[in-house]
């Protein structure tokens, strides 16, 4: 082990030892400061492929259920033979490269790599389009670009000087990813890398304007999911199955990081087209301990009779969109085991979760991780208060995980940063409450809350009762304009496998809405619909609210409202 990482290890051995005192972890924390960290190179390297070199590192399960597994020490020999590759095709210290590749080993061969030659990845999904690829590579001034086989043919129709790497087939004028296997196996770096240096540039999803580019280092990342591996409550020796996409900071947050900085395996169902029950299958059978999942994975699941699968998870968890208490309560009663929600942003890591062994509030999203002190700000008079924005204190000290700042083409995005940080905080836009006992609960993003009849409704708390509804997959509420209310909350409806939209079910909906709500948040007006969702699967709420806008207080087709059912 280097003295790079001793005291990352030293923090790393605290949170596993102290996963189940919440009390001490959050008084005792502190975060590891090192001037110089390689996660590649000073933990992987030279932690978990010499100390466990045969563990099993990575495992992929295909759709027909092809099983690959790649060990510590594999990865660690493979990635320096990337790196070298790489190297000698102009990839150096500081070089921006966009990777778009799927659920394959080379991702994870390409990310060690990057990582070892101090090069800044840009992560992005196989779904973008021509468009989407050359706004990522004009705006980062990409300078290498490594792309899956299907993705190749868009490349191609963008203009630049960029190096241009293949992966599962050849390609007149693109480099050949497979040649890299003839590298050299002995990988030496070129100087020490700063943790300040940056590592990663994620691009947002872009739900109100062009994805900004988020700038993170190499110990914003890779030492700030501590808080992740904290919370999920991986241990060595786990087994952790997480439900993201890659080009997603999720994706690297449980799928990278918070598995191996606890020395765990990184498990992965590569599906095409997700299936609840080969999702449950394959938990059972790679005995998976550890289990993340988006809201609407989770939703999918508890459609399935789920006592049927016999399972070996110790620790399920929710990130992405807040849980609503109705899947908390399925998933309870079948597993025995609490789903517990957790917050962060693709700006930071973990900032507030619920997290293992503690008592789990109904509807709360958790308190405050280890090593993050978390303020609700009243947006007006900017004072701490119970109910506010979500900001991050960045003093006395700045924690690890949150990011070094947006970035423009051509330097840091200073109205942004200005704005992100601004107080002495980082702002998260996202609005919740805090109980006397610290537990937060979300509200909503500041741009979702709306008021109607002078009282402020949250969007997340009537959608977390449309979908107890047993025919509600999902729901959206939006402001629908009135004219004697200003706004009232309208919902759009999706509907569970089977279900066919009526008039019937619109008033049942209505009427289960109006028995568990006060008044003056009963959803008003409903419409069944497919919901508009952003690439990494979350609801574009403001899609919606522009449709209700433009339509003033007009009735819209197929929409019921509640006078209909008086």
């Amino acid at each position: 082990m280097t003295s790079h990482s001793d005291t990352f290890r030293a923090a790393r051995d605290f949170l596993v030892e102290a996963r189940l005192d919440y009390a001490r972890a959050y008084e005792q924390f502190t975060w590891p400061r090192p001037e110089y960290f390689n996660f590649a190179l000073d933990w992987f390297d030279a932690v978990l492929a010499a100390e466990t070199p045969e563990a099993t590192a990575l495992r992929i399960i295909e759709d027909d259920r092809t099983d690959r597994s790649y060990s510590f020490a594999v990865m660690s020999r493979r990635s320096s033979q990337v790196a070298n590759w790489l190297a000698e095709r102009g990839v150096s210290r500081g070089a921006r490269v966009l990777v778009v590749l799927g659920n394959q080993v080379e991702l994870w061969e390409v990310t060690l790599a990057a990582m070892k030659l101090g090069a800044v990845i840009i992560p992005a999904t196989t779904l973008l389009t021509v468009d989407d690829l050359a706004d990522r590579v004009g705006r980062s001034h990409a300078s290498a670009v490594i792309v899956r086989a299907d993705v190749a043919e868009r490349v191609d129709a963008l203009a630049g000087g960029f190096a241009k790497i293949v992966v599962g087939a050849s390609r007149p004028g693109w480099h050949d990813y497979a040649e890299s296997a003839l590298a050299s196996e002995a990988f030496t770096p070129q100087g020490l890398t700063r943790a300040s240096d940056p590592l990663l540039i994620y691009f947002t999803s872009g739900t109100t304007a062009l994805p900004k580019m988020v700038e993170h280092t190499h110990a914003s990342y890779p030492i700030g999911h501590l808080s992740t591996m904290y919370w999920i409550g991986i241990r060595p020796g786990d087994v952790h199955l997480n439900v993201s996409s890659p080009g997603w900071a999720k994706h690297a947050w449980s799928c990278v990081f918070a598995p191996w900085i606890a020395g765990a395996t990184t498990c992965l169902f590569n599906y095409e087209r997700f299936d609840a029950v080969a999702m449950l299958d394959v938990l059972a059978e790679a005995r998976v301990t550890t289990f993340c999942a988006p809201p609407t994975v989770w939703r999918m699941l508890i459609q399935q009779d789920l006592a049927h699968w016999q399972l070996s998870l110790r620790e399920v968890v929710g990130a992405g969109e807040p849980l609503n208490a109705e899947v908390i309560d399925r998933v309870e009663r079948a597993w025995g085991l609490t789903i517990r929600d957790g917050f962060g942003q693709t700006e930071t890591t973990v900032q507030v979760g619920n997290t293992p062994g503690q008592v789990v509030k109904p509807g709360s999203m958790g308190r405050p991780i280890p090593g993050y002190r978390i303020e609700l700000v009243n947006p007006a008079s900017d004072e701490v208060a119970s109910e506010g924005e979500i900001c991050v204190a960045l003093s006395p000290e700045r924690p690890v995980g949150v990011m070094t700042g947006y970035r423009l083409e051509g330097g840091a995005d200073e109205a942004r940063n200005a704005a992100a940080f601004a107080g002495g905080r980082y702002h998260t836009g996202d609005i919740a409450r805090r109980d006397e006992d610290g537990y937060v609960t979300y509200v909503g993003r500041t741009d979702d809350v709306f008021k109607s009849s002078d009282y402020r409704i949250s969007p997340f708390e009537l959608e977390s009762v449309l979908i107890e509804h047993p025919a509600v997959a999902e729901a959206a509420v939006v402001p629908a304009p009135d004219e004697m209310k200003l706004f009232v909350p309208k919902a759009y409806v999706s509907l569970v496998a089977g279900v066919t939209p009526s008039r019937e079910l619109a008033g049942d909906i209505l009427r289960h809405c109006r028995d568990r709500l006060a008044g003056y948040k009963r959803v008003r007006r409903l419409e069944f619909a497919e919901l508009p969702k952003t690439i990494s699967g979350k609801i574009r709420r403001v899609q919606l609210r522009q449709v209700e806008s433009e339509r003033a207080s007009e009735r819209a087709p197929g929409e019921y409202r509640e006078e209909d059912f008086a």
